[in-house]
């Protein structure tokens, strides 16, 4: 590949300082993993620093060097970790080959404003570098369980087959317990009980509350608003113990004055404690939502004949819906995932998934754990790509972005 014109190059004390803290960085985590990391970092930086040296005084040649820089890193991994090292060390070989050059010849300019000054240009990438650390930092916990879902044997630890890569190191064993077992069975359905029923009473009560808060005229909204979101801020502990007292009175009247099933009373219970704390996601997404709703339309309808429930079906509704399904979805995830509230108002017939894997860590160290941590990962993924599809519908209704 052609270099750019010498004006374009920059000088090698900014292609070390940025190849060094890459290479140092890497340097840190396979020293760490090895019990040194300081040294780690240090030869780390020192050997990227070499290589762009040679590179760029000795070697000129771009594609050579960045297919000496893969070789190099997938050497060095396979001989610390394997074929996974290997891999990893190949990914970095090439990152840092192609990160020499992008720094020499100025190409971190080519999507920018000629007029960014150095700092800005610094703070630009500097911004991205630092959310993609946090991404790993929240993203990590998460990878390693996905792989670990898969382990044939019953340990929370990878084998030395599966760093190997060796098939006979994976199984579906883990997601065949979870679908033949009878406790796990129940409480994933318990959870497709609860969670929808949950759901829709957020929804309908969450929606009904954004859209009378929405109004100027109503007296102290701020304070019922902050009343209304108060779930979500209070420590589930403390909403718990309160929720507790509150539903096992409601609960011993049910039973006791209606006559109805203590089971059918504890499904009950934890429904309506389930819906006070979606309620808040609905109240929050919605009221979001009807920002930007431009109200001379109810106006309009009501002008032409139509009565407030027609208007908010025919009108209202289609235009916030995006936000009423955001708010649902996120009204489901936390009564999906939540474990705490169960614990205190639910009986065992009410065993919900997270609660059955609650169960599982205390009291005996199941892999199926993993597997289900792996299903919830999933439901989750689906539902927030979901969520940020809505969002950029409700974008595009209300006109902030275009088409």
């Amino acid at each position: 590949m052609a270099a750019l014109t010498p004006i374009y190059q920059k000088p090698f004390w900014l292609v070390a300082l940025s190849v060094g803290a890459f290479g140092g960085f890497f340097g840190l985590v396979v020293g760490t993993a090895n019990g040194n990391g300081l040294l780690g970092l240090v030869v780390g930086a020192l050997l990227m620093i070499a290589l762009a040296w040679g590179y760029l005084n000795l070697l000129k040649n771009e594609g050579n060097a960045r297919g000496i820089t893969l070789a190099i890193g997938a050497v060095a991994g396979f001989s610390l970790g394997g074929l996974p090292g290997g891999i990893i060390g190949a990914i970095f070989g090439a990152v840092g080959g192609w990160l020499i050059y992008w720094v020499h010849e100025g190409r971190y300019r080519a999507f920018l404003p000629p007029y960014l000054t150095w700092f800005q240009v610094l703070w630009h990438y500097g911004f991205r570098v630092i959310c993609a650390l946090i991404f790993i930092f929240l993203i990590t916990p998460i990878l390693v369980v996905l792989p670990l879902s898969f382990n044939a044997e019953n340990f929370f630890t990878f084998t030395p087959e599966m760093l190997r890569f060796d098939p006979e190191g994976y199984s579906l064993k883990h997601y065949r317990d979870f679908f033949s077992n009878s406790d796990w069975q129940r409480s994933f359905k318990n959870s497709l009980i609860i969670a929808p029923i949950a759901t829709i009473i957020s929804v309908s009560l969450g929606t009904l509350a954004a859209i009378g808060l929405s109004q100027a005229h109503v007296p102290g909204r701020r304070a019922i608003m902050a009343i209304l979101i108060s779930p979500m801020i209070v420590p589930l502990i403390i909403s718990a113990t309160g929720m507790f007292f509150f539903y096992s009175q409601i609960g011993n009247w049910m039973e006791g004055t209606l006559g109805l099933d203590k089971t059918f009373v504890g499904y009950v219970k934890v429904i309506l404690a389930h819906a006070v704390l979606g309620i808040p996601f609905v109240i929050i997404t919605v009221t979001a939502t009807l920002v930007g709703f431009d109200r001379s339309l109810t106006r309009a309808a009501a002008n032409m004949g139509a009565d407030p429930v027609t208007t908010f079906f025919r009108v209202q509704m289609p235009l916030i819906l995006p936000g009423v399904i955001s708010g649902g979805l996120f009204a489901f995830i936390t009564s999906f995932d939540e474990v705490v509230v169960v614990l205190f108002v639910g009986s065992a017939s009410q065993k919900t998934l997270p609660w059955q894997m609650f169960t599982g860590l205390r009291e005996q160290i199941s892999p199926t754990i993993l597997a289900v941590a792996t299903i919830l990962v999933a439901i989750s993924i689906v539902l927030l790509t979901t969520v940020e599809l809505l969002r950029r519908r409700s974008e595009r209704l209300r006109g902030m972005s275009p088409g």
